[in-house]
């Protein structure tokens, strides 16, 4: 089986997209003219997660019977999903292009227990797992639309391919892309842009911690929010006393 294996970015790029967390990530991109990064659907099933890294791809496709014939474990090796857990590393995220379906159970509890021991990173699955009463205690942080009873193929999708292009909630998304996602959602980073964002993100956002504490204070929110220009002198005193540099 002829997959594509996928270039993984530095961990200290994909450990800095972390940090500055999907929402910031999604406004500055959506800043440079990326538009379409928010992978609409899939939500966070374990509040205060946040994650990033690079992505192993799953693409899921209406069923054809000529195509896809097995059941749940005849010749296993042609099932596909299990095939996207091969290529995945430590850190890696799956994304899994299930269509939006709800019918489908893309994952169970045997096969993110692998993950788990794979020690990956997460899940965005524009659909659903199964097994959620065990999945949810291995505390893999997911991103999905929702969870049923069903195994994968059981109802109306088959598995296609692996790491390929997918679409997953309205997003392309290239096997390799950073994927950072916390409780604002699962947004997609084009490797290309990483570097850019991210120095964006920072000139862009660095005033927003001095911003916050003078709103929390009850300050005026046209002085401070967005940072206005007179208001500068006061967030650069405020850096200089903290020995920050902006």
């Amino acid at each position: 089986m002829d997959i594509a294996k996928i270039k993984r970015p530095s961990k200290d790029l994909v450990e800095k997209v972390r940090e500055v967390g999907a929402a910031t990530a999604s406004a500055t991109l959506a800043h440079m003219g990326i538009r379409n990064c928010h992978m609409v659907g899939p939500v966070a099933r374990m509040a205060g997660a946040v994650i990033a890294g690079p992505c192993v791809t799953l693409q899921m496709m209406p069923k054809r019977e000529d195509l896809f014939e097995e059941g749940e474990y005849a010749d296993v090796e042609k099932q596909l999903h299990r095939h996207v857990l091969y290529q995945a590393e430590e850190g890696d995220i799956v994304v899994v292009d299930a269509r939006g379906d709800m019918s489908s159970g893309i994952f169970g509890d045997m096969m993110m227990t692998y993950f788990k021991g794979l020690k990956g990173a997460g899940v965005v699955i524009d659909g659903c797992v199964r097994d959620w009463t065990k999945v949810q205690k291995l505390g893999i942080p997911m991103w999905l639309r929702g969870v049923t009873p069903n195994y994968h193929a059981q109802t109306n999708l088959m598995p296609l391919a692996v790491n390929v292009p997918v679409a997953c909630g309205g997003v392309t998304v290239i096997p390799g892309d950073i994927i950072v996602a916390d409780d604002d959602g699962a947004v997609c980073v084009p490797v290309a842009f990483a570097d850019e964002m991210l120095k964006k993100a920072h000139k862009d956002h660095g005033w927003e911690e001095f911003s916050r504490e003078k709103l929390f204070a009850g300050e005026s929110l046209r002085r401070y929010y967005p940072l206005h220009k007179d208001a500068w002198p006061e967030y650069e005193a405020w850096l200089a006393a903290r020995g920050k540099k902006e």
